[in-house]
């Protein structure tokens, strides 16, 4: 059996969900940018997953992806931040896989391919900034 430590009680479910909505929604906007810009320098190049249609679902999966990643390792990790330190970095690492694809196949360029990757960090970075706030780790211990 095991019990865990709060320093203090955790967050509301509204202030949470409303947090990851803003993440969510902040991960998007920066995208749009990161889609301009790649499509801007290479206009005439491949756009492939840098239309909005494209990454504003898959953004919103991949915040939730983490956010639910993060609440995981938060409630089961003996060392969360430990494990969060390599695991983050890891994922994220891993999604690059599908648009090395890309580019392998010839359905993306390297302009196209740099925006997607630029992207997974986008959402990365948002994320964790974000449930860092909203699911600290500061004082969290897990005991057996």
């Amino acid at each position: 059996m095991s019990t865990q430590a709060h320093p203090h009680a955790d967050a509301s479910t509204a202030r949470v969900l409303l947090g990851i909505a803003i993440a969510a929604v902040v991960a998007v906007a920066l995208n749009a940018v990161v889609a301009f810009g790649a499509t801007a320098l290479n206009p005439n190049g491949t756009h492939m997953g840098l239309v909005v249609i494209a990454y504003a679902p898959l953004t919103v999966a991949g915040v939730l992806a983490g956010v639910l990643g993060w609440a995981a390792v938060r409630r089961y990790a003996a060392n969360a931040r430990a494990v969060l330190r390599v695991l983050v970095p890891a994922v994220v690492v891993l999604s690059f896989i599908p648009d090395f694809g890309l580019l392998i196949s010839g359905m993306a360029d390297v302009v196209n391919l740099v925006g997607l990757l630029v992207m997974h960090v986008v959402v990365a970075v948002v994320t964790v900034t974000a449930v860092s706030r909203l699911l600290p780790l500061t004082g969290y211990r897990r005991t057996v």
